[in-house]
């Protein structure tokens, strides 16, 4: 079995789209970087197209339009963070209103749900997606919003993008977001699948140099792009010039960056699951993976997310990320760098213990962003790790 037949304009659109050198007076190749705040206007409120820098910006202009076609999609919109992305699409909806979301899902998501949106009186339902049954009995009529992440962080559970979207067909007062941020556009595009909404936390594989913190959205519905637009002019959440360019210039290299991210990934998890010292891996390319044939129907392949079980408890965690070499012990993921982190106590700290254990975030869970150095030193490093912390 094999992922679908991806875009094979995909590499083009990410170089050229947007960067058209006539759009500048220089016919610069290399979008420039405008750093400008405001620009002059010909008379009061009379202006071509720029007037002040949180409302447009040359340099924001040109990725957005990049980001849209890497996800064939009409409209792209960016943030200052993916959490800024995510605090403007829940200001579409009122106090009063309903979300349904994925329960096994990026923290800092999680945490933004119970502790801030509820004090805005928008309550969320908790719901494990890859069941759509479970989504469609958890509607109610105040829901206005479902968000699912598929794969979901950090257990990599696998959700059917298009299952959920024809749950919702029946209710137009309802958009469905999919995060989309451990696949990138180009290993999955879930506005083909049925979603409304495609997110992203850029700081991960889609600007891929641990450099950048930003957040996206790309959607083909008018309606939902002039009222994100509105919100992000009106609260703020803008990313800087520079940081713009430097995640345009990301995009040029996405493509190569997947793919090798994706052959180590895939290398590594076979390795694993022999390894003495795992009890299991969870990796949605590989066949022993729970929603693998799902994968396969709606992925184009898949990145270098892995997580797995050690044979061991916290004590064994503990030494083996202490003992880890080549791979960095630090939070986020998509770098070119390996990187390895106990979500237990890092980057899923702020979910109640009963409920991140409940999901599977225990504390023999290990999550690795397997980075793009070679992969027999990757697999040296944590195979001495390994040894070091479980006697096999």
């Amino acid at each position: 079995m094999a992922f679908r037949q991806n875009d094979q304009h995909f590499s083009t659109k990410a170089l050229h789209v947007g960067q058209e050198p006539e759009q500048w007076t220089s016919m610069a190749v290399v979008p420039p970087i405008s750093l400008s705040t405001t620009f002059k206007q010909d008379g009061p409120a009379d202006y071509k197209k720029y007037e002040y820098g949180r409302s447009g910006n040359p340099t924001r202009d040109v990725l957005e339009k990049c980001l849209a076609s890497l996800d064939g999609a009409k409209h792209g919109i960016t943030f200052s963070s993916g959490l800024a992305a995510t605090t403007t699409i829940t200001h579409l909806l009122n106090a009063g209103d309903h979300i349904v979301s994925m329960d096994d899902l990026y923290g800092g998501t999680n945490r933004y749900f119970r502790k801030v949106a509820s004090r805005m009186n928008i309550e969320t339902s908790f719901v494990d997606a890859t069941d759509p049954a479970k989504v469609a009995a958890a509607l109610r009529p105040n829901t206005k919003m479902v968000w699912i992440e598929t794969p979901t962080n950090p257990t990599l559970k696998v959700v059917d993008v298009r299952a959920v979207a024809d749950v919702l067909k029946d209710r137009k007062d309802i958009f469905l977001v999919v995060d989309n941020t451990f696949e990138s556009a180009y290993f999955q595009r879930p506005l083909e699948l049925g979603a409304d909404i495609s997110y992203y936390s850029l700081t991960k594989y889609m600007n891929g140099h641990s450099d950048v913190i930003m957040g996206a959205l790309t959607t083909n519905s008018d309606d939902l792009h002039e009222r994100l637009r509105y919100l992000q002019n009106a609260i703020g959440p803008v990313p800087s010039p520079f940081d713009c360019y430097l995640v345009n210039r990301s995009l040029k290299t996405l493509r190569l960056r997947m793919e090798q991210h994706q052959k180590n990934s895939l290398e590594v998890g076979r390795w694993l699951e022999k390894h003495p010292a795992v009890e299991s891996v969870l990796h949605p390319g590989l066949p022993s993976h729970p929603q693998h044939h799902i994968v396969l129907k709606q992925c184009y392949g898949h990145s270098g997310m892995i997580s797995f079980y050690l044979k061991g408890k916290l004590a064994e965690s503990r030494k083996l990320l202490s003992s880890l070499k080549l791979v960095t012990l630090a939070e986020s993921l998509g770098g070119y760098e390996s990187l390895a982190e106990l979500p237990y106590l890092m980057t899923h700290a702020s979910i109640e213990e009963k409920e991140r254990v409940a999901l599977g975030v225990t504390e023999n869970l290990i999550r690795v962003s397997v980075g793009l150095e070679d992969v027999n030193d990757i697999i040296e490093d944590l195979d001495q790790a390994l040894r070091a912390a479980v006697k096999c």
